[in-house]
């Protein structure tokens, strides 16, 4: 091939895009449970780990466009996950809270991440569990690197 960096093997992008795209797959016999896609879990989970956050917080988290998450938020505003409110220090933000429906669903969800594990190999070892966190930590490495290249060119 003429121009071996265009070779789908050689692309840095694509073992992400299919991990991405595979463990979403594995995911969504839970979410179907839950009522909620694969994005809606990503707010949730911003969620629970702090509720109240602003449209702007949860966007940023997510490294999600504002104009993506408004969308999202009001369909699970009216599927009673949660609320959207102004925010009382500052009108022209608005906060998103958990309804108890969504509180409940933690609870439901909480398995989620360890089911996952467990179709992959049976119980995950300490050993697997170490070997995960230093992949997350590179990975979140990338993200960073990936952040600061973005804010360069803006």
């Amino acid at each position: 091939m003429k121009y071996e960096q265009l070779k789908l093997d050689n692309q840095l992008c694509f073992p992400f895009y299919a991990v991405s795209r595979l463990i979403i797959r594995e995911y969504q016999d839970d979410l179907d449970r839950l009522g909620i896609t694969y994005t809606q879990y990503l707010v949730m989970m911003v969620l629970w780990e702090n509720d109240g956050r602003t449209v702007n917080e949860i966007a940023q988290k997510l490294i999600l466009n504002t104009n993506t998450v408004t969308p999202l938020l009001k369909r699970m505003e009216s599927m009673d996950l949660l609320l959207r409110t102004p925010s009382e220090i500052d009108q022209r933000k608005v906060v998103v809270s958990l309804t108890e429906k969504g509180k409940a669903m933690q609870e439901d969800a909480a398995e989620i991440p360890l089911r996952l594990m467990r179709k992959m190999g049976g119980d995950p070892t300490a050993q697997q569990l170490e070997e995960v966190e230093v992949l997350k930590s590179q990975l979140y490495g990338l993200i960073q690197m990936l952040e600061q290249l973005q804010k360069k060119q803006y």
